[in-house]
């Protein structure tokens, strides 16, 4: 049975590559294109009436920055995910949107199936960033890393449901999995598995299942017995 299709705000101030933005999301038969808006004031309407699971925003609005609103959007009760689609790829619009809020990162050059991709990976609690962006990170953080990573919360400050959710996370499961199997909705598992990343001060499934695991807090994934 295929899944709910994914619905995305497409955020975008230029028309030519607004229509080519919403155009390679209706390609795809997991997403739907569920509005546009052009600047900062639409997008917090759009993503008041329409509630979509994801939003692309560019960070150059005419009415003021993408980071501002990905900031507002991420203060709101159960926000979306969001995935900035900018020409910048310098550290310091990518570190501001991040730490806004963003948890994927790609430029403006990415093809349509890397887009679908990075969509898809962002809904199953990745964090993708495009290439050219992650090796300049690397090179600008990387002497600093050692000394100032986070360093995970104690197993203690984890509650029952969010080491519930850790496991089946390790298993395999997709957020929709998850919400069906615990009867929630897919905004409260998100939530859960924000909080999860953050106390785990990871950014995706990989590293929040290896942390969990060195922490005792869950075992080795077994086989996906999905049904």
């Amino acid at each position: 049975m295929m899944p709910m299709p994914y619905r995305i705000l497409v955020v975008e101030d230029d028309e030519a590559t607004r229509l080519r933005t919403a155009e390679v999301i209706q390609q795809h038969p997991e997403l739907l294109l569920a509005g546009v808006a052009m600047d900062c004031a639409g997008a917090l309407r759009a993503h008041r009436q329409l509630a979509p699971d994801a939003i692309l925003c560019d960070l150059g609005l005419p009415d003021g920055s993408g980071v501002d609103l990905i900031r507002a959007i991420n203060a709101e009760s159960a926000p979306p995910l969001i995935m900035v689609l900018s020409n910048f790829g310098d550290e310091v619009h990518v570190v501001d949107a991040i730490k806004a809020g963003a948890c994927a990162y790609l430029l403006k050059g990415a093809s349509p199936r890397e887009i679908h991709q990075a969509i898809l990976d962002m809904r199953a609690g990745g964090s993708p960033i495009s290439a050219a962006v992650a090796r300049h990170l690397l090179t600008q953080i990387r002497p600093a890393s050692a000394d100032e990573s986070a360093a995970p919360a104690p197993a203690e400050s984890f509650t029952s449901r969010e080491l519930e959710v850790l496991q089946l996370i390790a298993k395999g499961y997709t957020y929709q999995d998850i919400a069906g199997g615990l009867t929630v909705s897919i905004n409260t598992v998100r939530e859960h598995i924000r909080k999860i990343y953050r106390k785990l001060a990871v950014s995706s499934r990989g590293e929040a299942v290896f942390e969990a695991q060195g922490l005792g807090l869950i075992g080795e994934p077994a086989e996906s017995s999905k049904p």
